[in-house]
C-alpha cells in the first residue's frame, strides 16, 4: 500500500512540474469526455473521468482525478448488496486519439468481515471529444 501512495504522490509531483514547463499545454477540467469500461475486485465498472489534472501531447492526453463510477459486483452474502451501487474512484487515464487506457483506484469500506482497503482494477475505453474532432 506504501508503494501505492508513493507512486501515486510521484505522478500528480511528474504532472505538476509538467505543468510549470509546458503552461499552454497542461490544465484542470471539470470532466474530459472520456468513458470507461472495466474490471476490478472481482467486478466491473463503467465510469466517466471526472474533476481532473490533464496535460496533452500531440495526440497524446494524461489525466490524473475522480472517476464518478457505477460499480457491478454480485453479492452472495446474507444481506446483499445491490448489483449496481454508486462509487467515486481516483486513478490516471491515458489516451490516444479516440482509444483510452485506465488504471482506477476503488476504496472498499471496512465490513464485519475484512478490512477497508484500495482495490486496483484495468480499463479500457473511448475518448468522446477526440469523436467530434475535425480532421
Amino acid at each position: 500500500m506504501r508503494n501505492l501512495k508513493n507512486a501515486l504522490v510521484f505522478s500528480f509531483l511528474i504532472l505538476t512540474t509538467t505543468a510549470l514547463a509546458q503552461e499552454d499545454k497542461v490544465r484542470v477540467a471539470l470532466y474530459d469526455g472520456v468513458v470507461i469500461a472495466g474490471y476490478v475486485d472481482q467486478g466491473g465498472f463503467t465510469n466517466f473521468t471526472g474533476p481532473n489534472i490533464n496535460a496533452t501531447f500531440g495526440n497524446s492526453k494524461f489525466i490524473l482525478g475522480a472517476l464518478p463510477s457505477l460499480r457491478y459486483k454480485r453479492d452472495d452474502s446474507t444481506p446483499r448488496n445491490a448489483f449496481v451501487t454508486p462509487n467515486l474512484g481516483i486513478g490516471f487515464t491515458y489516451s490516444y486519439k479516440i482509444w483510452a487506457i485506465q488504471i482506477p483506484l476503488y476504496y472498499n469500506s471496512k465490513t464485519a468481515t475484512e478490512n477497508g482497503r484500495w482495490h486496483m482494477g484495468l480499463g479500457l475505453g473511448l475518448r468522446l471529444n477526440e469523436l467530434n474532432k475535425k480532421e
